[in-house]
């Protein structure tokens, strides 16, 4: 199993209830496929560097997990089929990313616990 992150991006126009189903549903498909969701971050409604859509700002979300290379095509799939998804990116991590992604999340969750 490889190590990804995947980020994307949803309209603006959605309520608060509307973005955590919309992100809850793309945590189900990748658990549902056999996934192991290492990380997750909701990085809030920010500004875009250009227009999409016609829309400036979107809600930023982030998910680092672990899955078979197959799962990939299925995921990003299922973004393209959602019109609440305006823009996405999946990457896979290699041995110095998943590293840093470690020690990314052991210091954001020191941060939480002060």
């Amino acid at each position: 199993m490889n190590q990804y992150e995947t980020v994307f991006i949803l309209t603006p126009v959605l309520s608060d209830e509307q973005m955590k189903e919309t992100v809850a549903k793309f945590k189900k498909l990748l658990t549902d496929n056999g996934a192991e969701i290492l990380n997750e971050e909701a990085w809030g409604l920010k500004k875009l560097a250009y227009n999409i859509e016609k829309k400036t700002s979107g809600f930023y979300n982030l998910i680092e997990f672990k899955a078979e290379p197959t799962l990939i095509n299925k995921l990003e799939t299922g973004y393209r089929r959602d019109e609440k998804v305006i823009r996405y990116m999946t990457v896979k991590l290699e041995k110095y990313a998943a590293q840093y992604a470690e020690k990314r999340r052991a210091k954001l969750g020191k941060k939480e616990e002060a």
